[in-house]
């Protein structure tokens, strides 16, 4: 996921221009995640045991598992929708039609809803996960790219990457609450703790003053000093007891944040070329993280901060995009924009 030059998007986000420019930092966004990016021959890594390949529309890119870990959605950013999938035999359930340039999708912690930013639309939809029916359509600020739920369910906070700001929806109403938070340039993805106090944003644009910007979400601020780590922050997840935030960047590496001091207290750990997801297993044990690295996925100890072992590798050639571990950890979940597919792999 790449970004424009902040100066020159700024001038021109108004009218027409202002949309071309959004539609370019979404390609350049993509780009720098592996979805436009050539495929090359890798050195041998270790190969997952019998990882499942399947095939979904032409560019998927987001992936969640709902909460009792039944269902896979994913997003596909050309063809304006999300399918369903059934976890227990891989197979496609139902397709949702969702607004433009789908990206991220997430499930509330009940598994009732599930919201997805539309790139395109400047958009998130909202669906129920009973009868896949949408149900709503929350408009929210430019270039909607990430989002995340709050412990409780009770908001959704969504990164405008064309914009500058998080809009928080209330998901009772499916409402924009308050005004838009001003944040860094670029922002992409987003976590909450979790105990829901505190929201961790990645900002990725060039020449941004913060990199990782910080919301209490009990007053809707972005307080303290912005956290300072590598070139082009990316992708972000929060431990599951919340002590700890790892970061991904565009200079190979992930950074480690301590939610307590809010400062840099691991890494930089080197994970290969131009990191695009991470996420921490359920036990808290483990980070995996994709990158533009053909098919594979690095597994950093979070005990050490130390990459351990070889990678994984998922029996692409494509480049691994986003990642979704299942509630149990047993599976990780890995879309490729690029070769249109979702890879399954024990962990």
């Amino acid at each position: 996921m790449g970004t424009p030059d902040s100066h020159r998007r700024h001038s021109v986000l108004a009218g027409r221009s202002g949309r071309c420019a959004v539609r370019f930092a979404l390609a350049a966004l993509l780009a720098l995640a592996g979805v436009l990016l050539p495929p090359w021959v890798a050195a041998p890594t270790a190969l997952a045991a019998d990882p499942v390949i399947f095939h979904v529309g032409l560019r998927p890119l987001g992936v969640a598992v709902t909460p009792d870990g039944h269902r896979l959605y994913v997003t596909d950013t050309t063809l304006s929708r999300v399918s369903v999938f059934d976890t227990a035999t891989n197979k496609a359930v139902g397709r949702v039609r969702v607004g433009s340039s789908p990206s991220a999708v997430a499930v509330t912690p009940d598994g009732r809803r599930a919201y997805v930013t539309n790139a395109g639309s400047d958009d998130v939809s909202v669906f129920d996960t009973a009868t896949d029916e949408a149900v709503a359509r929350v408009r929210v600020g430019s270039f909607p790219f990430g989002v995340a739920l709050s412990p409780d369910g009770r908001r959704a906070y969504v990164t405008n990457a064309g914009s500058d700001d998080v809009s928080v929806i209330d998901t009772a109403t499916n409402e924009v609450v308050g005004t838009p938070l001003r944040v860094g340039s670029t922002p992409v993805d987003v976590a909450v703790t979790p105990d829901g106090s505190h929201a961790y944003v990645t900002n990725s644009g060039f020449g941004s003053p913060a990199p990782v910007s910080v919301i209490d979400t009990s007053t809707h601020r972005v307080v303290g000093l912005p956290v300072s780590i590598g070139n082009f922050p990316l992708a972000v997840a929060a431990t599951p007891d919340g002590r700890h935030v790892y970061v991904t960047d565009q200079a190979g590496t992930v950074s480690v944040i301590d939610t307590g001091t809010g400062k840099v207290t691991g890494g930089p750990i080197p994970v290969g070329f131009k990191p695009a997801d991470v996420a921490v297993s359920p036990d808290g044990r483990r980070a995996y993280v994709t990158s533009v690295q053909p098919g594979k996925v690095s597994v950093i100890d979070t005990g050490t901060d130390k990459v351990t072992g070889t990678a994984i590798s998922l029996g692409m050639s494509d480049t691994a995009d986003r990642i979704a571990l299942s509630p149990d950890g047993h599976h990780a979940y890995v879309t490729f924009s690029s070769g249109g597919a979702v890879a399954v792999v024990d962990i």
